[in-house]
């Protein structure tokens, strides 16, 4: 596993401040993640995990401070970038099209990495063939890496809430992102399903060679697959470092862990 001891980070958050209106969501949150590395954002509701999220993808903009990816400023890049550039993404409300099948949910994620424009895919020129079977054959290498093959071609509406889940990682995938963004991955899934997260999540990173932030709430979870955690409250980092330093923060078991980690 690559560490980063000796490599620049891959995500720097410096100094990130977002407020809407009076309610200050983000309060000068500075953290960076390394390369290789599953890193986890955790802290109670409204502690500002999905806001941070939210401006990583550029759906929120910086009141102040700067995220930096892989040496290029987001703030300074059209939303429209941010997938081509390397950043994929989950929901935690899953953002799938339910009438369409596992296959083909999977190939819009694939869109960001083709190049053939609107003029060559009317005239269907011959390289729009090429890239297409290209795109349906990464999509099918990602199905079949989250073993998605039995039901590559029924309805997503029709698939099992868990099955879903894995449909949108395989999509988030399909975009050969160097930072995946898992937003709360666990919600809605049982013990079994979850424990199934866990050893995905690990496996992606050593196979693809991923950089791993995920918001979670289930805490065992971040505990047991996180090499770095960083806890947030009321919009301000209260704590980061590995898994068993962030566990018996004071800060961290007060507003979070609460009776858990006593």
């Amino acid at each position: 596993m690559t560490t980063g001891s000796i490599r620049d980070p891959l995500l720097v958050v410096d100094d990130a401040s977002v407020r809407f209106g009076g309610v200050v969501a983000l309060d000068r949150v500075s953290f960076d993640v390394a390369p290789g590395i599953i890193c986890g954002l955790i802290g109670p509701n409204g502690a500002g995990k999905t806001t941070l999220f939210n401006c990583l993808s550029r759906l929120y903009e910086l009141d102040s401070g700067r995220i930096g990816f892989a040496g290029s400023d987001l703030g300074a890049l059209p939303r429209h970038r941010i997938a081509s550039l390397g950043i994929g993404r989950t929901f935690q409300n899953l953002a799938l099209f339910g009438t369409m099948s596992v296959l083909d949910n999977v190939l819009v994620g694939t869109h960001s990495r083709t190049g053939t424009g609107f003029v060559a895919n009317v005239l269907r020129l011959p390289r729009v063939s090429v890239e297409e079977r290209a795109a349906r054959e990464r999509a099918r290498e990602h199905i079949a890496l989250l073993g998605l093959e039995a039901v590559m071609h029924a309805r997503v509406a029709e698939l099992p809430f868990g099955t879903c889940k894995r449909v949108e990682l395989a999509r988030a995938l399909a975009a050969e992102p160097q930072l995946l963004l898992l937003d709360e991955p666990a919600s809605g899934l049982n013990h079994e399903e979850v424990q199934a997260l866990a050893g995905s999540i690990r496996m992606l990173r050593d196979r693809l060679g991923l950089t791993v932030l995920l918001v979670e709430h289930h805490v065992n979870l971040v505990m047991d697959v996180c090499d770095k955690v960083v806890a947030l409250n009321f919009g301000r980092k209260i704590a980061e470092g590995d898994p068993d330093h962030v566990r018996t923060h004071p800060e961290v078991v007060e507003a979070y862990l609460g009776a858990e980690a006593a």
